[in-house]
C-alpha cells in the first residue's frame, strides 16, 4: 500500500509555484520589515487572481498588524517600565519572522508565523 502511495506521488507532482508569484510574496514579506502593514495591503487588494500570493500577502498583513498591536500595547505599558523592555522583543522578533517568511516564500513554501492574530481569513 505504501509503495501506491509512493508511485501515486511521483505521477502526479505539486504544482510548481510560478517565479513572478514567488517574487511577489518575497516582496510583501521584506517590506513589511521596512513599511508595515502597507505591502501586505496592496498586494492582497491587487492580486486577488494569484492564491499563493494573496495567501502570503494575507499572512504578512496579519502579522504586521499583530505587530502594531503589540507596539501598542508595549507603549501603554511603558508607564509601568515593563513596555520599554518590550519593543526591541517586538522589533527582533518581526525581523526574525519576515526574514524566515522570505526565505520560504523564495523556495515556494507557503509560511505560517506561530504567533500571529489571525484576523484575515
Amino acid at each position: 500500500m505504501n509503495n501506491n502511495i509512493a508511485e501515486q506521488d511521483v505521477a502526479n507532482p505539486p504544482a510548481e509555484i510560478p517565479q513572478d508569484s514567488k517574487n511577489l510574496a518575497l516582496l510583501s514579506w521584506v517590506g513589511t520589515i521596512f513599511f508595515g502593514f502597507i505591502p501586505g495591503l496592496i498586494l492582497y487588494l491587487l492580486k486577488k487572481d494569484d492564491g499563493y500570493v494573496t495567501d502570503q500577502a494575507k499572512e504578512a498583513l496579519n502579522w504586521s498588524i499583530t505587530v502594531l498591536l503589540a507596539t501598542v500595547a508595549a507603549f501603554i505599558l511603558t508607564f509601568i517600565v515593563i513596555g520599554a523592555l518590550l519593543f526591541p522583543v517586538i522589533g527582533i522578533l518581526n525581523l526574525v519572522f519576515c526574514i524566515m517568511g522570505a526565505v520560504a516564500v523564495s523556495k515556494g513554501q507557503p509560511f505560517r508565523v506561530p504567533f500571529t492574530l489571525r484576523l484575515l481569513k
